[in-house]
């Protein structure tokens, strides 16, 4: 497993060694020790999956103290374009964003600590999408940041996004407050 460093502090991207042979493939998606080794200590509690179709984009979301998530997340099946924005006070990178591909051909991982907005963009039907959790879904903790919000210019590369109601309502970042502290 290889472990990759982003330009934002915490945020890593997971890259599994795969064995190949003529029969398919094989890795470890999660190894509680390799994970420790890396530095993420955390105890998952909680593992969910969704399916989108191209062009859906799902986010900014992101859940308040005390229900605060961190995730690690992967692609089973299609691709996305998986975004992590920075929404810890004080932080040197406050408001700023990593973008990774993730797809069920690089088997690559994206894990976020807590104290960032998570968003992702289908870029094929049926994507199936896989994350775990450190706390548990709380809906009273739930919050969202919109996903287009000029502020934080992200490039999702969609001509015509398929957004729920819900998400298209969510807060802009001009006017968040956000509940979240940077630790150096």
């Amino acid at each position: 497993m290889k472990i990759i460093k982003t330009e934002i502090e915490g945020l890593l991207i997971i890259d599994p060694v795969v064995f190949r042979d003529d029969r398919g493939y094989f890795f470890e998606s999660y190894n509680i020790e390799k994970m420790r080794a890396a530095g993420i200590e955390i105890d998952f509690v909680q593992d969910n999956q969704s399916s989108s179709m191209k062009d859906v984009v799902r986010g900014l979301h992101f859940q308040t103290p005390p229900f605060a998530q961190a995730k690690l997340v992967r692609v089973v099946k299609g691709s996305v374009v998986d975004v992590a924005v920075d929404i810890r006070k004080n932080s040197p990178t406050y408001g700023k964003h990593v973008s990774v591909l993730l797809s069920a051909d690089n088997f690559r991982q994206f894990y976020l600590p807590e104290g960032f907005a998570h968003g992702f963009v289908a870029l094929e039907d049926d994507t199936v999408f896989s994350y775990k959790c450190s706390a548990l879904y709380n809906k009273e903790s739930e919050r969202c940041i919109v996903f287009n919000d000029p502020d934080l210019g992200i490039e999702w590369n969609v001509e015509n996004p398929v957004v729920s109601e819900k998400d298209l309502q969510g807060e802009r970042f001009a006017g968040f407050s956000s509940p979240f502290t940077y630790n150096s």
